[in-house]
C-alpha cells in the first residue's frame, strides 16, 4: 500500500446535513433530544426553589429525568418502526 491509499478518507458530511438526514431516518431522536432539552431547561428553572435538597442529589434526579426521557423516546421510536415492519408489513412493499 502506499501512502496515499492509507490516508485516504470518504468525503465528510457537514453537521446540520447530517443532522437533517438523521431527522428523516428517526424523527423520535429528535423528538428525544427536544425531551432532554426541555427536561434540563425545567430543572434549572426549578434550581432556586429546591428546598433543602443537596445540589449533588438534585443534580442526579435531574440526569435521571433527562436520561428518561431520551429512552422512552427512542424505545417508542423502535415500537413504531416495529409495528411498521411487522404488523403493517411497510417493509414488503419496499422489496
Amino acid at each position: 500500500m502506499t501512502k496515499q491509499e492509507i490516508f485516504v478518507f470518504p468525503d465528510e458530511e457537514e453537521a446540520s446535513k447530517k443532522l437533517n438526514r438523521k431527522a428523516k431516518e428517526s424523527p423520535f431522536m429528535i423528538i428525544g433530544l427536544t425531551g432532554l432539552i426541555g427536561a434540563l431547561g425545567y430543572s434549572a428553572y426549578r434550581f432556586k426553589n429546591r428546598g433543602s435538597m443537596s445540589t449533588s442529589v438534585y443534580l442526579m434526579q435531574t440526569r435521571v429525568a433527562a436520561q428518561g426521557a431520551v429512552v422512552s423516546c427512542l424505545a417508542l421510536g423502535v415500537a413504531y418502526t416495529m409495528f411498521n415492519n411487522y404488523v403493517l408489513h411497510k417493509d414488503e412493499d419496499n422489496k
